[in-house]
């Protein structure tokens, strides 16, 4: 990745055409999970502009026991229990850029 990007423009770089983790994303650019979390916020309302060619996707977490999909969840970090089950085997929400 070019050094002279920004950390959200190597965010979003990194995810054009890809779906992954916080996580992954971290790994990739080379900051802390937590600090991409922080970003994708912002990522995703200057994506939302009507000038952008790109908007930010979400694919969200779901309970590996009872298949709850926390689909209205409208933070994006990936959520610690099951509402129905309380179980904390949940899918890491994954994030990716795609074109409008």
């Amino acid at each position: 990745m070019d050094s002279e990007l920004t950390v959200r423009q190597r965010i979003v770089e990194a995810l054009k055409g890809h779906s992954l983790t916080a996580r992954e994303i971290s790994q990739a650019i080379g900051v802390k999970e937590k600090e991409v979390i922080e970003h994708l916020p912002h990522i995703s309302l200057s994506l939302g502009k009507s000038e952008s060619a790109f908007e930010l996707v979400t694919e969200p977490s779901e309970c590996l026991e009872c298949g709850f999909v926390f689909s209205k969840r409208e933070r994006l970090k990936t959520p610690s229990k099951c509402p129905v089950c309380r179980s904390e085997e949940i899918t890491e929400m994954r994030f990716g850029v795609k074109e409008r």
